[in-house]
């Protein structure tokens, strides 16, 4: 939210007719805009351009995780932040059909969603076009031993690191959390990403892995998960464990201010190039960032999202938690990050959050692992919209 601030106007004059002119002409404050709000419009599946083309079937798994974690919940609890998707109970329906659904058929799949969803298109207040980006699960090099060819930890989460949910306390602040420490009973903040790389847990038997490329680290620590592959061939999948707290700062933007990247120039590739090709800033420039992320061995299918299932690639999206719920199938009509005369338009599950991902209509979808998977999140930068898929037992109140 950007508050535009004017000089106030004052003047002293000797007639009142002066007064009176003078405060007539004074330029009126701008009103704040309202803050960010969720709005929900019924569509109908014709609204969904390219709805009869996506292969819904790819969905149906990312679906059926989110349904097997409905299960686990009573009937009563509210779906999202209060209960915009209704409760557990209007999604058992729907997700005992999943079930009987044949693998592969795109047919039978559109015709679940039609017979028992209803879309409807989401707004911030009303405005439908919103910010996609992209995340992917890392590759790294790495060793389960101090090496001196992989100089940087990666750690586990501290024991003393308290992570709090504010939601837990107001629904004012719903979405949002803290971490800290506690000292002489009162939160205190952890360390910043520049304390931690300077060592301030060093010794303290946190290291879980050691990788050779610092900056690989830390593009990591922002995907939230990826795979370590050691010298003997084998592979140790790493997840999100725990954040210090710290609020996410971009460091796009700060490579923009300093004049380094043109804003439209900005990618995961370019600011990996820039960094490469400055290692005397570059550390510098990456505790401009003072979030840092801990991990966690993982095993099972993919890296886990803040729903707590397993990611489907292509076919999961990070959402907003402060407004959206997880667990609800989402059609994303956005610019194609490879081929801007194309159109992303498919059908996709909210299953995470991130720290950048905020506001109403802000998306980011898991693009799995690999080549073109990192290719796929590093340049997307997508406008489009999203629309949400609710059970027609949901009511929805007018204007969201």
């Amino acid at each position: 939210m950007t508050f535009h601030h004017r000089p106030s106007f004052s003047a002293i004059a000797l007639f009142g007719a002066v007064a009176l002119l003078f405060s007539a002409c004074a330029p009126k404050e701008e009103a704040k805009p309202p803050p960010d709000a969720l709005t929900l419009a019924p569509l109908s599946f014709t609204d969904l351009a390219g709805w009869r083309t996506d292969p819904l079937a790819q969905a149906v798994p990312a679906l059926a995780r989110s349904c097997a974690r409905f299960k686990t919940q009573p009937k009563d609890r509210p779906v999202g932040p209060g209960g915009v998707a209704g409760t557990i109970g209007d999604w058992q329906g729907p997700c005992a059909q999943l079930a009987d659904l044949p693998p592969g058929d795109d047919a039978a799949a559109r015709a679940f969603f039609e017979a028992n969803f209803t879309p409807y298109a989401a707004g911030n207040n009303g405005t439908r076009e919103g910010l996609f980006t992209g995340y992917y699960e890392a590759e790294l090099e790495g060793s389960r031993k101090p090496d001196p060819a992989y100089p940087v930890p990666l750690y586990r989460r501290p024991a003393d690191l308290v992570m709090v949910d504010l939601g837990d306390f107001s629904d004012r602040w719903k979405g949002e959390r803290t971490a800290g420490r506690v000292i002489d009973g009162k939160l205190k903040p952890y360390e910043d990403r520049a304390a931690i790389v300077a060592g301030s847990l060093k010794g303290k038997g946190l290291e879980l892995v050691w990788v050779k490329d610092p900056i690989g680290a830390f593009f990591l620590q922002i995907q939230g998960s990826g795979r370590i592959q050691f010298p003997d061939g084998g592979e140790m999948r790493v997840g999100y464990a725990g954040q210090n707290g710290h609020k996410y700062v971009a460091i796009g933007k700060e490579l923009i201010e300093r004049g380094a990247l043109k804003r439209e120039e900005v990618s995961l590739q370019t600011i990996r190039a820039w960094l490469l090709a400055h290692p005397d800033q570059a550390p510098a420039v990456m505790n401009v960032n003072p979030s840092y992320v801990f991990f966690q061995p993982l095993s099972g299918d993919g890296p886990n999202g803040a729903q707590g299932v397993a990611l489907t690639p292509g076919r999961s999206l990070a959402v907003d938690s402060k407004f959206m719920p997880y667990g609800v199938p989402v059609w994303l009509d956005a610019e194609d990050p490879l081929d801007a005369g194309q159109r992303l338009q498919r059908l996709l599950v909210a299953q995470d959050t991130g720290g950048a991902i905020r506001g109403p209509v802000r998306g980011d979808v898991f693009w799995g692992h690999g080549p073109e998977a990192e290719q796929r999140a590093g340049v997307m930068k997508s406008r489009g919209n999203y629309a949400l898929l609710l059970p027609k037992s949901v009511k929805v109140a007018a204007g969201g």
